[in-house]
């Protein structure tokens, strides 16, 4: 995955930011929106593209397009920054292919262990039966 030819893939747009700030939520758009078209890019192969669809599946558009928000700093500049940042930790995390997981193996001794108890068990609840004459 080469991040500069991602990042080039992104389009970034500015909006003004909703919530408290006063007259500069009003004048300034510092708010940021990225967005990611999925099936457009060309940096992916079709099995990564695979691959983050069925990981994002709750993130994407109907369209496969990833959309980011950032309006936490006042400066739009550095909520570029940070959504950057949290695209390409989004990405990075979805390609993360897990380990097969390995059935462990009983080991014997747990097995015979098991077996001794299970016959002591039934041998005391012989014991209490009234005996045959």
């Amino acid at each position: 995955m080469d991040k500069e030819k991602i990042i080039s893939e992104v389009t970034f747009k500015a909006v003004r930011s909703s919530g408290a700030g006063g007259q500069n939520v009003n004048k300034v758009s510092s708010k940021v929106v990225l967005t990611f078209d999925l099936n457009a890019s060309q940096s992916l192969s079709e099995e990564e593209k695979e691959l983050i669809s069925s990981k994002l599946k709750s993130k994407l558009t109907i369209e496969n397009i990833l959309i980011l928000n950032c309006d936490e700093d006042r400066s739009q500049l550095k909520n570029k920054e940070i959504v950057t940042k949290r695209f390409l930790e989004i990405i990075t995390k979805a390609l993360i292919i897990p380990k097969a997981r390995k059935p462990t193996k009983i080991p014997r001794s747990v097995i015979e262990k098991r077996l001794k108890n299970k016959a002591s068990n039934s041998e005391i609840k012989q014991n209490r039966k009234k005996p045959d004459l």
